[in-house]
């Protein structure tokens, strides 16, 4: 299996617009911004993600943040957002780090493998300790932190809060 995270460039290729478009518009905390119908639209979005990752025209509200496309064996299979640092509001619910595999993709072991891949940015960045959030209910996700040494904080307001530590990035 090969397996490739490519941060995202502009232009991006069509079989991202149809990953975003199989994904939704989000589910279980996941926000997928790049989900629209059309063309015009996913390339403003893309645009404006990639400006987000170097802080450009950032509104007060938001933190830098770097979209990551996981690739297995040359088709997109899902997406990762990792956050620089945290804001308030990123400290309760949403965390440095978000991600999704396409549905038709699911329960094969590749959210595992995103979130160890990010990891690896994380630690390239300094980023010495992430919070990553999940609902309480989200069984595979919490197994996906798990899996990758998240340590549960608690829960508050259905929220799970992990956090894995330097000495655990890969």
């Amino acid at each position: 299996m090969e397996v490739l995270l490519k941060e995202l460039t502009i232009p991006e290729t069509q079989e991202i617009q149809e990953m975003a478009v199989e994904i939704g518009p989000g589910e279980n905390g996941f926000v997928n911004g790049l989900f629209t119908a059309s063309n015009e639209d996913f390339s403003k979005k893309i645009a404006r993600y990639y400006d987000m990752a170097r802080s450009i025209q950032l509104e007060p509200q938001l933190v830098p943040q770097t979209i990551y496309w996981l690739y297995i064996d040359g088709r997109p299979v899902g997406y990762g957002k990792l956050r620089h640092y945290l804001n308030e509001k990123l400290s309760h619910h949403g965390g440095h780090i978000g991600y999704v595999i396409r549905p038709s993709c699911r329960n094969k072991g590749y959210g595992k493998i995103m979130l160890r891949e990010i990891l690896k940015k994380a630690k390239a960045l300094k980023i010495e300790s992430l919070l990553l959030t999940c609902d309480e209910n989200n069984a595979a996700s919490r197994n996906i932190i798990e899996a990758n040494h998240g340590v549960l904080e608690g829960i508050k307001d259905g929220v799970c809060k992990y956090w894995i530590h330097g000495e655990n990035h890969l």
